[in-house]
């Protein structure tokens, strides 16, 4: 017996982890580390930095004279504040909703198997890939009464043609909204059509066998399954409109007057022309809450319906 347990303990295998185990397993967090420690200084502390110059009495410089809350009750007092958070509302809005029902409709367009998708689909989704930069200089020549769409229709004979949004103080905000829908339209469409593309076709086909019309089909049993699609979609729109800075500037520099300031440039106009650090960090800080509100409920639901789904 004696010598069986000896045996035993000889064969039994060594659960100490050796010296290399531990460094296989250590690897992937020294790796990451570095991106880690920069993320964390570089976006979450200037991230808190900015709310923290938000209660201060930030001129051209950061300072640390606390003042309270006095750059937010100045924030809401300001008329241009009030016009950035209207064309934002009006901005935000057209932008989901078109670009939404767009995608939609070129989804369902390109999902029918035509002729010619595999040059349609890269066609609709090169906007994606151009900047805001370049969208909104693009956009600018286009719409420009001198040289654009106004110019171009004058000179084949229609001369009583005008489009001129660009240069009006009340129609300016929706070349905004064009330009912006143009480049985004095409990564919703990407979005709906690999939705659709997983919808289990033996309901369809079902549906079809009872006599169900495709318009019936689409409004009954295809669409309510794209539901997580939609949700996707508002949630990229939203924080799209939220951000919108370089396309603004780009293609009318806020202007004219102050007829398409939204928050972005409104921040960064109080923060570096005209000298109001404190309010344009309250103005930021403002804009990190609305994106939170959005971005927090739709995290929180993934993660809970992953728990849910296990």
């Amino acid at each position: 017996m004696a010598v069986l347990s000896r045996d035993s303990e000889v064969s039994r295998p060594d659960l100490t982890p050796s010296v290399r185990d531990r460094f296989q397993a250590w690897l992937p967090k020294l790796v990451l580390s570095p991106s880690f420690a920069v993320i964390l200084v570089f976006v979450y502390g200037f991230i808190a930095f900015t709310g923290y110059l938000s209660f201060t009495d930030s001129r051209i410089l950061p300072t640390f004279g606390l003042v309270g809350w006095e750059n937010y009750s100045d924030l809401w007092s300001i008329r241009n504040w009030w016009r950035a958070i209207t064309n934002l509302a009006i901005f935000g809005s057209l932008y989901i909703i078109i670009c939404t029902c767009l995608g939609l409709g070129l989804a369902i367009l390109l999902d029918q198997k035509i002729r010619g998708e595999g040059i349609l689909r890269p066609i609709f989704l090169y906007p994606m890939a151009l900047s805001f930069i370049v969208t909104g200089t693009a956009w600018k020549w286009f719409l420009d009464p001198g040289i654009g769409i106004e110019h171009i229709v004058q000179s084949w004979g229609w001369e009583s043609f005008e489009f001129n949004w660009i240069k009006d103080r009340t129609m300016a905000i929706y070349t905004v909204v064009i330009a912006a829908v143009w480049q985004s339209s095409g990564f919703v469409m990407a979005m709906f059509l690999a939705g659709l593309r997983g919808i289990d076709n033996e309901i369809i086909k079902a549906a079809q066998i009872d006599g169900a019309s495709n318009f019936r089909i689409y409004r009954k049993i295809i669409i309510p399954q794209l539901g997580p699609a939609f949700l996707s979609a508002f949630v990229v729109l939203a924080h799209l409109a939220i951000k919108s800075y370089d396309l603004v500037i780009a293609l009318t520099d806020g202007g004219p007057g102050n007829a398409t300031e939204l928050p972005a440039t409104f921040m960064y106009s109080y923060t570096f022309t005209r000298n109001q650090m404190g309010v344009g960090a309250a103005s930021a800080v403002i804009m990190l809450i609305m994106i939170a509100s959005i971005i927090v409920p739709y995290i929180y639901a993934e993660v809970r319906g992953g728990r849910h789904g296990r």
